[in-house]
């Protein structure tokens, strides 16, 4: 009896142990999207603070790969931003992702994406091993020691933890999370554990820019006598056909380095793209030297790009001063992993990289590339580069972070050669924060000859003189340069996130009809002013027009007719009431020409129509002819409204695009809604 009482003690001890070990939860960064993480299912803290507009989230209960954890998690109300504990279960791409407002975070509709998650509480389910570490697709892996983030390259020696409790075995050589160590070795960055310290792997040393041809130093030498007086920049020049090579970086290593073998293997591991591997070309498979990377300035965590004029208006001296000028930029910023990433496209004829964010990781060996860059000679196409950054720069691929504000500095020497308003909109869409600096500006006499007038102010987010700085000449220059620097990490200044609220025409159109009455009018009118003094109004920005209707149609005002925030409020409190019948149909095809015909290429045309009753002709034709050129179209029903007809009026999905209210005094309260919306239609797609 004795015996068997020990026995039984002795296995409920061991049950009571059993019971008492716990998983270890790996913490990830508000940061980082589940895309990045390649366990199909996993469990992770979140740290407080992750509710902010910069994690991004895209769709709603189902949120696509390129979102942030744990904001997708406070959307869904899994946890709140305080933090906490989130299972995400990775899923198969979906068609589409609806947006949605929820728990005080926006998300964002997407057409399409490759990979989905699910997320719920954290807790494990029953039969399910959770892995207590976490393993990253891109090429660096985070340490976690002592509950705080170490940001090591792949391919270097890595500090990790031999645990004694069974973790999953990844099935690639990939680096990986780790929790707080008990005890620690050194050794290259697989995972498997080596019991004795690896030997150090010799230095790489890297030459990341190789000399142009000759043929470029003959074109420096053809232009040595450019004046520094702009009118040269008047003359035609022609392409001389010579074709511009892109830095190729050469990296010497020793043979057999099992530290280089390893990243060989991680590289081109079976079964990756580029994409997925994060390389977007050959050069880029060289990693850079432990040493050469520096936490940087994090005060000033900004992905930045400066567009270097390389035309030949600029001359060869004026060209080494902009060089020196991006140098001093770059010696004052403070580049660093966890500061300012800073990269460099040379523009001409065409636009070209001379080196991407994830290139260079700190300012000395920035400074030293920059010295080394050639002029490329051509025109000055602003314009097309811009386009060429917006499409190409800002990608996971190039080092763009995701939570760092994206940044572009635009160099002119005088002006362009094309167009930049669209360029520069359509970047500024894509959340682009775009600046200028030029210098020496055009002459009175040479006025004549620039493409765009203010180009500048058509460009920037703002015209207030924050995005802009013009320098007389290019010898003073240097004393722009902290100016500049303090502007470009001032994120809370950076408003081109709101760009939802400054790139719209917004078409109202207007019940007058009998059955609303004086009194109720006036309270429609005041609900149009409450949408139109949210957004920021020019004639560059955000345009406000509105139509009244009856049986006829009235333009009350076209886009084009009010500049400023204070002349379209008070054209809209002018609006006398009409009185008559109701034809909602006619007045959708009459606002389709008399305003939307006239917007400007490629803005966000939005339709607005307040309605109080069923419309004495068919809504559905002209509200589908809207919809098919590209009006994105907004229906608010009050009172004795048709369901049926505010929703043919509205675009798809259209419960998320037609309102409905019982009373005209409770229109204020979508407001808001209608904005929000307006912004979710606006920001439907990631760059990438």
């Amino acid at each position: 009896l004795g015996v068997f009482l020990t026995c039984t003690y002795t296995a409920k001890e061991a049950t009571k142990k059993t019971k008492k070990a716990k998983l270890y939860v790996p913490q990830i960064d508000c940061d980082v999207k589940a895309g990045k993480i390649i366990n199909p299912e996993f469990i992770a803290k979140c740290p407080p603070g992750c509710q902010d507009v910069k994690h991004r989230v895209y769709g709603t209960d189902i949120y696509a790969s390129f979102s942030s954890v744990c904001n997708a998690a406070i959307h869904s109300g899994i946890i709140d931003n305080t933090g906490g504990k989130v299972l995400v279960q990775k899923v198969a791409g979906h068609s589409g992702y609806r947006g949605s407002f929820s728990n005080g975070v926006r998300s964002l509709s997407l057409p399409r994406w490759r990979e989905s998650f699910l997320v719920s509480e954290g807790k494990p389910r029953k039969g399910v091993t959770y892995p207590s570490t976490l393993e990253y697709s891109s090429s660096k892996s985070t340490a976690v020691k002592s509950g705080k983030h170490v940001t090591v390259p792949a391919g270097d020696t890595v500090r990790r933890e031999h645990r004694t409790t069974p973790a999953p075995t990844p099935a690639t050589e990939m680096a990986t999370t780790t929790p707080t160590p008990t005890t620690t070795t050194t050794e290259p960055s697989t995972t498997v554990p080596q019991p004795t310290t690896a030997p150090a792997a010799p230095r790489a040393t890297a030459a990341p820019a190789k000399a142009r041809p000759g043929l470029h130093r003959g074109r420096d030498m053809a232009f040595r006598g450019t004046s520094t007086s702009a009118s040269n920049r008047n003359i035609l020049r022609h392409n001389t056909g010579a074709q511009h090579q892109e830095p190729a970086a050469t990296f010497q290593r020793a043979a057999s380095s099992p530290v280089h073998l390893a990243m060989e293997i991680d590289s081109w591991k079976h079964g990756l793209s580029l994409f997925d591997t994060g390389f977007s070309s050959k050069e880029e498979l060289n990693p850079k030297p432990l040493e050469s990377i520096s936490q940087g300035n994090q005060n000033c965590k900004v992905d930045l790009s400066f567009l270097m004029d390389g035309s030949w208006s600029i001359g060869k001296r004026r060209f080494q001063l902009q060089k020196r000028f991006l140098g001093n930029v770059a010696q004052a910023l403070g580049i660093g992993s966890a500061g300012p990433l800073m990269g460099i496209v040379q523009y001409g004829d065409d636009p070209s990289t001379e080196f991407n964010l994830k290139t260079y990781a700190n300012s000395k060996d920035l400074r030293n590339a920059i010295e080394k860059i050639q002029q490329k000679g051509g025109l000055s196409n602003v314009g097309k580069a811009l386009s060429f950054v917006n499409k190409n720069f800002f990608l996971d691929a190039n080092g763009n972070r995701g939570g760092a504000p994206n940044v572009v500095v635009v160099m002119v020497d005088g002006w362009p050669t094309d167009r930049v308003e669209e360029a520069s909109r359509l970047a500024r869409e894509s959340g682009i924060n775009i600046f200028f600096v030029t210098v020496e500006a055009a002459a009175q006499s040479e006025k004549q000859n620039v493409v765009e007038p203010n180009f500048v102010d058509k460009a920037v987010c703002r015209t207030s003189g924050f995005y802009s700085i013009n320098v007389p000449s290019w010898f003073s220059l240097h004393k722009v340069v902290q100016p500049l620097v303090k502007r470009v990490c001032d994120t809370e200044r950076l408003a081109c996130s709101k760009t939802c609220l400054n790139a719209a025409d917004i078409g109202f159109v207007i019940d007058g009809s009998s059955s609303v009455g004086t009194g109720n009018f006036r309270t429609v009118l005041q609900f149009v002013a409450n949408i139109s003094k949210e957004f920021e109004i020019s004639d560059t920005d955000t345009r406000i027009g509105a139509v009244q209707y009856t049986y006829e149609q009235r333009l009350e005002f076209s886009f084009d007719k009010y500049s400023t925030k204070q002349d379209v409020l008070n054209a809209i409190k002018r609006i006398s009431y009409w009185s008559g019948g109701t034809s909602t149909g006619a007045a959708i095809s009459y606002a389709s020409e008399q305003l939307f015909s006239k917007s400007k290429p490629n803005k966000r045309k939005i339709m607005i129509l307040i309605t109080d009753g069923r419309s004495y002709d068919d809504v559905s034709v002209p509200a589908m002819a809207a919809h098919q050129n590209g009006v994105i179209a907004y229906s608010v029903g009050v009172a004795w409204a048709a369901p049926d007809e505010l929703e043919a009026i509205a675009s798809d999905p259209a419960k998320e695009h037609s309102f409905f209210v019982d009373d005209f005094d409770n229109l204020y309260r979508y407001v808001n809604q209608l904005i929000q919306n307006i912004c979710t239609e606006f920001n439907s797609q990631p760059r990438n």
